[in-house]
């Protein structure tokens, strides 16, 4: 018998302020460390005011971890140590495993007067704390998009719908990142792997993941939720957009400070040593 997920918690995402001064909304972070693992952090950083990103984060290390940033509109421009450059457009991810360290700059650009998306973090275990790092960078036009029925439109990132693959592979943590959108009033169910954590974090209209109490959630909300083979959602007279995404719990300690994530303390000490003596990167250009 299928396990329908429920609606375990929901948060709001709250103001904060980020790299050179980017104002931003966090949807969780440090302090809900481990209830999301392997998922350390999401930011939503959509602004219709050049003041509260153009300052961006300017050159900043990465360790043991991966980070995933996804856009909406505008873009983010990025340099690295590995000689990268360019940048993710509207519509595009760029999923960035850090492994062993890389030292980048992010800086967000308007279009048309327009910005925004999100990055998400997701942990390494200690086996691959240390591995080369590596990128995969996805254009919006080959994200596949799925229909599988009228009003519902599914643009495929990481993982399966209906068959349809996601261009972001090989993964560790064994993800899905889902950008789902219902029409007004449409259901919606999909096949979660049992064990693994699962949330959708709301970015437009308003609906629901309770398929017993109904209850709303709107634009900023996010829902964790408890296991089970699936989750089911409904969209009300506005229509439903969210990011829904999973992936297979890590179970291992967390040393985590700023942008470096390990499994201990000392990890961490040596870490920003290296940093601070220039020999952080393992892999260069």
């Amino acid at each position: 018998m299928t396990r329908v997920r429920m609606m375990e918690r929901i948060l709001s995402a709250y103001a904060t302020v980020e790299g050179a001064g980017v104002r931003l909304h966090r949807a969780f972070g440090y302090y809900e460390v481990p209830q999301f693992d392997p998922f350390l952090m999401l930011d939503d950083f959509r602004s219709p005011r050049p003041e509260d990103y153009l300052a961006g984060f300017p050159s900043h290390p990465h360790r043991g971890i991966e980070t995933v940033t996804y856009m909406l509109n505008g873009s983010v421009e990025h340099t690295d140590s590995m000689g990268n450059a360019g940048s993710v457009n509207a519509g595009d991810v760029q999923w960035m495993t850090a492994g062993s360290g890389i030292i980048h700059s992010e800086m967000p650009q308007p279009m048309n007067g327009r910005m925004g998306g999100f990055q998400l973090w997701v942990n390494l275990p200690r086996s691959g704390k240390m591995m080369k790092p590596r990128y995969q960078e996805i254009k919006n036009e080959d994200i596949p998009v799925v229909t599988p029925q009228k009003g519902i439109t599914i643009r495929v990132i990481c993982g399966v719908v209906d068959g349809v693959k996601g261009p972001v592979r090989d993964i560790i943590a064994d993800p899905q990142y889902l950008d789902v959108t219902l029409g007004p009033d449409s259901v919606f169910s999909h096949e979660v792997k049992a064990g693994h954590t699962a949330m959708a974090y709301v970015i437009g209209g308003e609906g629901t993941f309770d398929i017993k109490e109904g209850y709303r959630v709107t634009n900023r909300d996010l829902v964790l939720f408890s296991d089970g083979d699936s989750i089911w959602a409904q969209s009300f007279e506005k229509g439903f957009r969210f990011l829904f995404i999973s992936g297979k719990p890590i179970r291992e300690p967390v040393a985590w400070r700023g942008p470096i994530v390990m499994n201990t303390r000392d990890e961490l000490r040596l870490a920003f040593k290296e940093y601070e003596e220039g020999t952080f990167i393992k892999t260069k250009a």
